[in-house]
């Protein structure tokens, strides 16, 4: 069977890297391509890495040019899916890339983004426990955050095998300038950038911060008390994280890694590395991978898990087009790989 897919937001980082992974796609005919104040323009001109679809003419983004397809791709800011969404037939396959319907809880929505709840949809994090369940079949999917993708991977292991406490976790993440998308801000130039790194959303006040919340105590079974600092590093695309809780007292090095093993020893796309190998942020790019070691720090009574992830595929479009295969029954890596790009 050939699905018919739309892309919206296509001039952008999230809808291009969706686009990238659709090429590679054996079930995907691309229909319509969309995007807001690109309409209308050739997408070579903006998106020129992808030269199959070079010549194809961005639409407008409105409910009449994306319904009629199998699967409708939402790569638009938060706030712009849930009207679009709403209004597309429900034996459409729609997956939000963005963070309409993320959230369980609408009072941390509307704390965190100021409007109403759009209503909460199957997590499209399959490696979360219970989720790949609530993904099968599914018709409506929200996509996780960059920042969450690493965050909640890198620490859930500990709290489902119950060698992690709740109560003082602690994540600083550093990422890529892609991840703030490709509209102009001043503080994103080049000569702004290169050579410095720089903190935002200081003081739990990032807007990722609920949504790691809410997968770690999925994973926990109990509320977790989180403080998450985001920082901005000289680099395109890539996210590495560094997440660290206290561990259960009596809990050997041994027993806290078998947690790690036992939870990603049978899954393609996360990787715990081998002893004395550390991730780095250039080993997954472009790849659907997430690779990531740990240590155990006895002095602190902790654990520091550091987590390498390419936002824009498995932090976005790989982890989208990983929920549609599985909403759909084909094995999770079609299109897909967990192959870098190296130098």
């Amino acid at each position: 069977m050939t699905l018919s897919v739309a892309v919206s937001g296509a001039s952008g980082y999230a809808g291009g890297e969706v686009l990238r992974l659709l090429t590679s796609h054996p079930h995907v005919q691309i229909g319509s391509i969309t995007a807001h104040s690109n309409a209308g323009q050739k997408l070579g001109g903006l998106q020129p890495h992808l030269h199959a679809l070079a010549d194809r003419v961005l639409e407008p983004t409105d409910v009449d040019v994306l319904r009629g397809h199998d699967v409708v791709f939402l790569a638009l800011p938060h706030g712009a899916s849930a009207e679009i969404a709403a209004q597309l037939p429900e034996d459409t396959l729609v997956i939000d890339a963005g963070a309409d319907h993320r959230l369980t809880d609408s009072a941390m929505w509307e704390k965190f983004y100021g409007s109403p709840h759009a209503g909460t949809w199957p997590y499209g994090l399959p490696e979360l426990p219970g989720n790949r369940e609530k993904l099968t079949n599914a018709k409506r999917i929200a996509v996780p955050g960059c920042y969450p993708t690493g965050s909640i991977l890198g620490l859930a292991p500990g709290f489902t095998g119950g060698v992690l406490q709740t109560d003082d976790v602690v994540i600083v993440a550093a990422s890529g300038t892609s991840g703030a998308g490709k509209s102009l801000k001043p503080h994103l130039l080049g000569s702004e950038v290169m050579g410095g790194m720089s903190p935002y959303g200081v003081g739990g006040l990032h807007r990722h911060t609920p949504e790691i919340i809410q997968g770690l105590s999925q994973a926990a079974g109990q509320d977790v008390s989180l403080s998450f600092t985001p920082t901005l590093a000289p680099m395109p695309r890539g996210i590495l994280t560094t997440a660290t809780a206290k561990y259960v007292p009596g809990t050997s090095a041994e027993a806290i890694r078998a947690a790690w093993e036992t939870a990603y020893g049978n899954e393609q796309f996360v990787h715990l590395l081998p002893e004395g190998q550390w991730p780095s942020t250039k080993s997954v790019l472009g790849s659907n991978h997430v690779v990531m070691q740990l240590a155990v720090d006895e002095a602190a009574g902790r654990v520091i898990v550091v987590v390498a992830v390419d936002n824009l595929t498995k932090g976005t479009a790989g982890g989208a087009v990983q929920s549609m295969n599985i909403a759909l029954g084909y094995p999770e890596e079609t299109g897909l790989t967990v192959q870098g790009v190296a130098p």
